[in-house]
């Protein structure tokens, strides 16, 4: 592996570690032992020099304003600590499933050629199954998602209205 990333352009600043902890500390507002802190409670993991030297990255700075909006809110560094884990899983998450999505509608196009993804979305409903009893098989209409919160009955419903 190491041989593919010497070839490669180097690491952008965003991700490799290019602050030292002082300058860390007064981008992000911060003084120094709270970033040792942050870091002993797993909050940040700056990268290391070979001689030990914590290098602050973009992403690091981003996410102390992160913690920073958290301290903020009233949540301390334990719940800061859930919170930016669920964060983090949530994206990973999302973007399995962004291409699982992708992954799927290729599969349908490669089944079925002539059936474009707009002749799906408008039909609502799957060609006919052999053996079914009306022929029709019933797609989940939400694909996923909650229709909480959505549309003018949950406003009436809620009761924000006299």
């Amino acid at each position: 592996m190491a041989e593919v990333s010497d070839r490669r352009e180097p690491e952008s600043p965003s991700v490799r570690g290019v602050y030292g902890i002082s300058v860390a500390a007064e981008l992000s507002g911060f003084g120094v032992s709270a970033l040792r802190l942050y870091e002993d409670y797993g909050l940040i993991t700056p990268g290391r020099t070979g001689g030990g030297t914590r290098r602050y990255s973009d992403y690091d700075l981003a996410r102390l304003k992160r913690i920073a909006e958290l301290i903020d809110a009233g949540v301390n560094l334990v719940g800061i600590g859930h919170v930016l884990d669920l964060e983090t899983r949530t994206g990973e998450l999302e973007r399995d499933n962004l291409r699982l999505e992708a992954d799927n509608a290729q599969l349908r196009a490669e089944q079925d050629p002539g059936t474009t993804s707009a002749e799906d979305d408008t039909a609502g409903e799957a060609a006919p199954e052999p053996g079914t009893r009306t022929g029709r098989r019933r797609r989940p209409a939400s694909r996923g998602r909650t229709r909480m919160g959505d549309g003018p009955a949950r406003e009436r419903a809620g009761g924000d209205h006299p």
